[in-house]
């Protein structure tokens, strides 16, 4: 019997992985959440595509790091 895999698995780490592109690639801060999941499996921080709401929270995270006056609204 042949098992179905997910195309789209969830990602532990996924936040970690936002926050070091982030720092490495400063370019992609800018990037919506769509256009970074490309970048983050390209680059080999996620095995698989993530999903982008899964994205589009770590976004959020990781840009209160490098903006934190904009978390605190």
């Amino acid at each position: 019997m042949i098992r179905d895999t997910a195309i789209v698995t969830h990602e532990p780490d996924l936040l970690a992985s936002v926050r070091e592109l982030y720092s490495r690639l400063p370019e992609t801060r800018c990037l919506e959440p769509w256009e970074l999941q490309h970048v983050l499996y390209s680059l080999n921080y996620t095995d698989d595509l993530a999903e982008e709401v899964e994205i589009a929270a770590a976004i959020e995270v990781a840009r209160t790091d490098w903006t934190p006056d904009e978390g605190a609204a």
